[in-house]
Parts: C-alpha cells; structure tokens; sequence
C-alpha cells in the first residue's frame, strides 16, 4: 500500500494491545523495534513497515481527543470511551470487533436494593457519561463518584452503593464480592477518523479505511 501524505494512527495502551498489534501487523504496518522497547527509550511517534504511517501510543482516554483535535488522523479505541466523549470532529467507520466486552451495573452481593425507595443512587465509574445516561433513562437521580481505576473496591469502601464498569469474564467482580444488576450495553473497539483529515488526504483516508474493512469483513 503506498501512502504519500503522513498518516499518524494513535493506538491505546493496555487491555487491547495485543489484539491491536496483531491486526496492526496483519495488515503490514508494524512498528519499528523502538515501539516495544518502553524502557529503553521515550520516543511518542513511531516508523511502520508502510512508509508514511506512523503510530503513536497514549493512554486509552486520550485516544479520542488527540484524533478530534487533529494531533492524529486515525484513533483505535473502545466505543465505551467514544460515548463518553461523544466528539463531532470524529467519523466511525469500522467496528474492528476487538476486545469484546460489557459494561455493567453492579451491587455488592447479597445486598438488598429498591431502585424505587431511594431518591439519589451513588454510583462508582470511570464513565461519568454513560452512567448518568443510563440512570436518566430510568428516570433517577445519580451521583457519581468518578474513579480512574478498582472501581470494585468503592462499595467495599462505602465510598458509593454501586459500580459501572467494564467486564469480560467477570472474574474481578466474583473476587470483589459484586454482582451484575444488568448490562448497560455491549463494548467493542473501533477505527476512528478525525473528519479534517478525511476532507484534505481523502485518498490516502479511504485507502486506509478499506484496507481495515477488507481485514475485517
């Protein structure tokens, strides 16, 4: 594939990697060895076997604001993080069905709770967004208490009555003493574009763009 204006796609860090990687490398865009080397060195931008595609590798909520504010051109990220964000400048073209998982609503087990009686639910999350969305289509209140990471322990701690969190297998949740209430929605990973971009290197965008549809269908 020949691309001939510069394309930078930001990848997240952590739970996905490896299913980002391997899809990366499927399509020949593998990084250069500095890539996998974090202790070694500090570089943010990064050569691929295609000449003119780079990556860069941020936090997985950075994701969406580095691809809407232009700093990249593509973004691979969770559709719970684009939700929570919700920006105009990006276009979804693909669902890469990577990372598969739900978010949930959950409750100490064994704990009795009557969404009915009670006035304000306090909530634990990392999605502030989606967790009042979800309470106000049931028409409740919701404070929510927002954490960036073990979410499980809030309810332990007394710290909120309930989580919203990402799940896979459920393990955390079983270990954590938590149940599932109910599912929010279904959770995947995909390609976003920043919409500038798909106006002014419209053919090496929707080159890209076909290239990842291709793979996945």
């Amino acid at each position: 594939m020949k691309i001939n204006s510069k394309i930078i796609l930001a990848i997240p860090k952590g739970r996905i990697a490896k299913e980002t990687m391997s899809l990366l490398s499927s399509l020949n865009l593998d990084p250069e060895k500095d890539f996998f080397e974090d202790q070694e060195n500090r570089k943010l931008l990064f050569k691929t076997k295609t000449k003119n595609f780079f990556l860069t590798k941020v936090r997985n909520f950075d994701v969406p604001t580095l691809v809407a504010f232009g700093g990249a051109d593509f973004g691979i990220v969770g559709s719970d993080v684009i939700n929570e964000f919700d920006y105009e400048e990006i276009y979804t073209p693909i669902d890469l069905k990577l990372g598969k998982c739900s978010m949930v609503l959950a409750k100490k087990k064994n704990q009795k709770f009557n969404f009915e009686s009670t006035s304000i639910i306090k909530v634990a999350s990392k999605y502030p967004v989606a967790t009042q969305n979800f309470f106000e289509n049931k028409g409740k209140q919701v404070e929510c208490v927002k954490l960036n990471g073990s979410i499980e322990i809030a309810p332990q701690l007394g710290i909120s009555e309930m989580i919203v969190d990402l799940v896979s297998t459920g393990r955390t949740l079983k270990e954590n003493n938590l149940e599932i209430i109910e599912k929010i929605n279904d959770v995947s990973s995909n390609l976003i574009v920043n919409r500038v971009s798909l106006k002014t290197k419209s053919d090496d965008i929707n080159k890209i763009i076909k290239l990842f549809e291709k793979k996945i269908s």
